[in-house]
Order: structure tokens, then sequence, then C-alpha cells
């Protein structure tokens, strides 16, 4: 079994009376989630019920509030019981129901679970206000990956193994980078297997989150969207070029755009400004969240092997670890572009506080940096400025700012025991 770094967040939550909501991805893995959570629950000697509006024995529970809450005392009685509830995006007006279930103040804790969509992500946030508590389960992270990989073997020391075994970490890094997260897949030895499993998920996001759930028409245009957005991963999005390209409306674009964010398949940043004369639009660039997936939307699924096809996919990677580790702070993730071409790929802000972050798909042997991360450093003075690479682990000053050459795995081996405050005191200040 994967060891999800989630379950500990989750564990800590069960104490708390408002709702645990477990949001991400179709076949992420949350399922598999609450099963182990409930095991765990079981093996303390308390009382659980699961049920999933997936399971058509289940649907009759779910008729109406009173329906469940009788299922509920049948199964548990009045005592404290704790209630898994999957795919709860199926159930129409799922926010009003489990507010009015919350609400009974029942003696049950509800661990809640659905894939992303519209109705999860909105309709729910605006009835569950002060109910519920949100956590957001991605596809396997890097981490997670090399642990798995690594049979947890140096679970505790991943950034020895990272310094000692390069030769096999750059192997499990490419084998990433071409095959990305999602459980099945990292599970899963033969390619042709992989394959399948990776259309199923494909098709089964359009079929039942974009088309069942989002009432999307026009899924050709969708896919087309997707296609050429994976293949402009970090490079700024021309509406108006792009909408022509698809032919579809700039509101249509936009709109799915938005689906795409709220179903989990792209984040989107927008440009880092501070003087709006002399900085780009706000257009915004787009990562994936999941790599495999972004491959397998251009056809490149399992076959990235030049490091020109590679760099992006890296970038993207990084962003995706800098993404989860600024997930419980004030900090945002931008990038950096002006009009006579200088570019950072990130730049992570936080009040005064500013990083620039340049992103290198090299085995660097000593530091190098370029005239546009200069310029950033001259135009911004920042205290601290990084620059992620393969291997190089190095520092130099350049006026009063110190740039940190750091190797990409210390995202997630020396960064990953911070807490919010503390990673954002290593990301915005030398680490002696």
């Amino acid at each position: 079994m994967i060891k999800r770094s989630l379950f500990k967040p989750l564990k800590k939550h069960l104490d708390k009376p408002e709702i645990s909501l477990i949001v991400g991805p179709r076949q992420a893995g949350k399922t598999t989630l609450m099963l182990h959570l409930k095991k765990y629950l079981e093996n303390s000697g308390a009382s659980t019920l699961f049920l999933s509006l997936d399971y058509e024995s289940d649907l009759p529970y779910f008729s109406s509030q009173q329906a469940l809450l009788n299922k509920l005392k049948l199964e548990l009685g009045d005592a404290k019981g704790f209630v898994f509830i999957d795919e709860i995006q199926r159930k129409e007006n799922a926010g009003i129901f489990l507010k009015g279930i919350y609400d009974r103040r029942i003696p049950y804790k509800l661990i809640v679970s659905g894939s992303g969509s519209l109705e999860l992500k909105e309709k729910i946030h605006e009835s569950l206000v002060g109910r519920k508590r949100l956590f957001e389960l991605s596809t396997i992270g890097f981490k997670e990956f090399l642990d798995f990989r690594t049979s947890y073997r140096w679970e505790e020391r991943l950034s020895e193994f990272c310094q000692t075994e390069k030769d096999l970490l750059q192997k499990f890094l490419h084998e990433y980078l071409n095959f990305g997260g999602y459980p099945r897949l990292v599970t899963e030895e033969l390619l042709e297997e992989k394959m399948r499993i990776i259309d199923e998920i494909f098709r089964s996001y359009l079929e039942k989150d974009v088309a069942f759930l989002l009432r999307v028409e026009k899924l050709d245009a969708f896919r087309m969207l997707v296609q050429i957005l994976a293949d402009q991963v970090g490079k700024i999005i021309n509406f108006s070029e792009l909408s022509s390209t698809i032919g579809i409306s700039t509101k249509t674009l936009k709109n799915y755009l938005e689906y795409l964010e709220k179903t989990f398949i792209i984040r989107r940043i927008t440009p880092f400004y501070r003087n709006i004369r002399k900085e780009l639009t706000k257009s915004p660039s787009v990562y994936f969240l999941d790599l495999g997936l972004r491959n397998y939307a251009i056809g490149m699924f399992g076959n990235i092997s030049l490091p020109s096809q590679a760099g992006f996919l890296f970038q993207n990677l990084v962003f995706n670890m800098l993404r989860k580790k600024i997930a419980f702070s004030p900090a945002t993730i931008h990038f950096w572009r002006t009009k006579d071409k200088a570019e950072v790929d990130f730049v992570l802000s936080s009040g005064n506080n500013i990083l620039p972050i340049e992103v290198k798909y090299k085995n660097l042997t000593r530091p190098e940096m370029t005239r546009s991360l200069r310029s950033f450093i001259k135009r911004y003075r920042p205290v601290t400025a990084w620059v992620i690479n393969l291997e190089l682990k190095a520092q130099l000053r350049i006026d009063k700012t110190t740039v940190i050459f750091l190797p990409f795995y210390e995202l997630v081996t020396k960064l990953n025991r911070k807490g919010a405050k503390d990673a954002m005191e290593q990301f915005f200040y030398p680490s002696g």
C-alpha cells in the first residue's frame, strides 16, 4: 500500500466536530485513503459505517436526510461513531443535504469524499461554511513516490538516499516525469497496462466529471483545449488565439479553464508585477497537477526521453512541489515576464517578501545564473533567490541577495518536516 501524507492530518481531525471533506481528482486514491482511515478507527475500537453513492445498494439511504439518519441510528445507535460517505458529488444539492445532517447535532463524525466538480467545489463550500474542513488529495506526490519505490526503507532519511544513490534517483525521476502519480499507474509495472489505465482515467474524467456533472456539450473542444494546454505548460495563455484555434468563444474558453481547475486537472498562475506599465498583462500560465495525464493528452505518455522534452515537465514538477509547501500559508506563486522578454519561472510572494525561483533541468557543476534572474534581482532586491537544479548545492552573493542553488529533491526532504511558517522563513531567508 502506498502511504499518503494526507493520512496524518486527517487522523488529527477525527476529534474535531467539523465534517472532514476530502476532495481531489478522480482515481487519486480517496476511497482507499478512507478505507485505510476506517481500518485504523476499527483497530482502535471505534464504530464505523462506510456508504458510497457509487453503490446502488446504498442509494436509498440518500433519498432524504431522514432516510440517512435512520440508517445511521440503526447501524451505530446513539453512541459516538464515524461515518464515511464516498462520492458525494453524485448527490444533488449535496451541500444542503450534508448541512441538514450536520445541524441535527448527531453523535457521529462525518468523513466525506468526492471528485472535483462545480457541485462539490461551489455549492458545498457555500452550504457548509463553518461546518467542514477541506482536505485536498492530489495524485501521488514525488516524495510519496520515492518512499514507495524504496519500500519505505529511507522514509526518515530520504535526503541521504538522494545524495548517495544519484543514479537510482535519476531513474525514479525519469519514471515519474513519464507516468505521473495516479496510484494505479505507480503500482502497475507493465507499460501496456499503464496505457490502458491512463486511457480509462481520462475517459472517465470526460464522461463523468465533464459531460455528466458539468454538463459540457462540446467534448471535442474541451479535449482539444486539454491537448493544447498540455503542449504549452508554463507558457502564457493567449485567450483570443486559443479560442479561435479551438472554435469557441473567449467566454466559453474561460469557463472551460475554470472547469479544468475546479476538477483538479490544472492550476493557473498569474504574473508577478509591481509596475503595471512595464509588466505584461494578466494573462496566466498553466501547469498540470499530474504529469502522466499531461503526457497522455499529447501522446507522449511513457515516451519522454530527451532533455528538451523533460525540461518543462521538470518545471511542472517543481511547481507542484512548491504548491504543496505553501498550501497552508499566505504565500502565492506567480511567474515573471517583461516586454523585453526577461523571465523568471516562479516568484513566491507573501506580503513584502518575494522569492524568485529559476528551474534548471541540468546537472550543474558550478553556479550559473541567467540574465533574467540577475535582472529580477537588480530590480526587486530580494533577500534570497533560488536556482533549483538536479544536484548542485551551492550559494553565491549578488549585491545583497543570497542566491541558493538547491537540488530539487530538497523540496521534499529538507523542507518536508517544516511547518508552513518555518517553510516560509526558509523560502524567503537564507538557511545559514
